[in-house]
């Protein structure tokens, strides 16, 4: 039985891992749980598993969580803020960690678990794309295990079992194409809200949803697989496959290509990064490809998605610029999501704020420094998102 922590408990990602954890008592044990804001949810999680250690980022709902469970023998530790979720990032003799917490909020927890030496099934891909610099020396000096718990890097992942040194010639990224695949780049700028939340095949969380919309997940997606697996940008490339059926594939020097296929359930990305090197029996549903039919690709329109190249450009520039591209990605799409900017507007600003950093570029980052660069960029997107002239100052 493993012993693991959840970060992000009351998120989809949370939820999916939990479902797994109700479905496969036998193989995994609950120690930790930390969420954001969701206390009803989260309280009913705490009954339902009986962590040792729980925390909710937002500290004002401690109280609020403590009366929830009162009645509980015996009580989990219960802890607010930040320091409450790095706290349990780190708590006890969980094994492996799962980083379901949305955005450059899942980095510090994550480096607390890796520190404590536990493994991270990382389902948080800001984590490596801001602070991918400092992350992977510290998953090296800790010797713990970096696995991908989202679909498509699980899925290279998959494909790379057995494959020797030096064996990968490129990586291909599947995407659905977002909200917007088949809609004309000319109407973008009436599309609203509600218009980039309708994704046609996942289940996701409000941001990443609004990122399959801008392509802007796919374009952190590339930066995340340069630091996983250790490969150039140039050997890279996004194709849009509207099913979402084959979940990303890799060629072989030998220009073999190996794809790994499934509906469209993150389940099965979360299973395997808890259970490897191991394989599950489920009673999921199985890939049934007469009912998948046919499976399309094409190249991604680099109009319509001028995200995709924003995110080239940032990893490639490296240094703090991957951070500031997620912090004014994460700020954009807030104000997109609170109708305070256009969709149109997030390319735009992301950019703006990109080139405004590109003279204060830190090569090789600190994680003050990334910190710093996260912050700055926030700050800028709101300034100029919101209208405001005074010049922002610069580091």
């Amino acid at each position: 039985m493993k012993a693991i922590t959840l970060l992000g408990s009351t998120g989809s990602i949370g939820t999916q891992t939990l479902d797994i954890v109700a479905q496969y008592p036998d193989q995994f044990r609950l120690v930790g749980l930390a969420a954001r804001n969701n206390v009803e949810l989260l309280a009913q999680q705490v009954r339902q598993f009986r962590p040792q250690i729980v925390a909710i980022c937002n500290a004002d709902q401690l109280p609020v969580l403590q009366a929830m469970i009162a009645d509980l023998d015996p009580q989990p530790i219960l802890l607010g803020g930040e320091e409450g979720v790095v706290e349990v990032a780190r708590y006890g003799d969980s094994q492996a960690v799962v980083t379901g917490i949305v955005g450059c909020a899942g980095l510090l927890p994550t480096i607390a678990a890796i520190q404590a030496g536990k493994d991270i099934a990382l389902a948080n891909k800001e984590t490596l794309i801001a602070g991918g610099a400092v992350v992977l020396p510290l998953v090296e000096k800790y010797g713990v295990k970096l696995l991908p718990a989202d679909s498509e890097h699980s899925a290279i992942f998959q494909c790379l079992q057995g494959v020797p040194a030096g064996g990968l010639r490129r990586i291909l990224l599947t995407a659905s194409g977002g909200a917007f695949r088949d809609l004309p780049v000319e109407k973008l700028a009436s599309v609203t809200v509600a218009d980039a939340l309708k994704h046609p095949n996942w289940s996701m969380g409000r941001k990443i949803t609004i990122d399959s919309a801008t392509l802007m997940n796919k374009g952190l997606e590339v930066i995340e697989a340069h630091f996983l697996f250790g490969v150039d940008y140039d050997q890279i490339e996004i194709v849009i496959h509207p099913q979402s059926i084959i979940h990303s594939l890799i060629e072989l020097q030998d220009t073999s290509v190996l794809a790994q296929l499934g509906w469209a359930d993150m389940r099965l990305p979360l299973l395997y990064a808890l259970s490897y090197p191991e394989r599950v029996a489920t009673d999921w549903e199985r890939l049934d490809l007469v009912k998948a039919g046919n499976l399309t690709f094409r190249e991604p329109d680099h109009q319509k998605y001028p995200c995709m190249n924003l995110a080239y450009a940032a990893g490639r520039a490296g240094g703090t610029m991957p951070a500031v591209l997620n912090a004014a990605n994460e700020q954009a799409v807030a104000l997109f999501l609170d109708e305070k900017i256009q969709f149109l507007d997030i390319p735009r600003l992301i950019e703006q704020v990109c080139d405004q950093h590109h003279a204060h570029n830190r090569s090789t980052p600190t994680l003050d420094d990334i910190l710093e660069a996260d912050q700055w960029a926030r700050q800028a997107v709101l300034t100029k998102g919101m209208g405001d002239r005074v010049e922002l100052a610069t580091r």
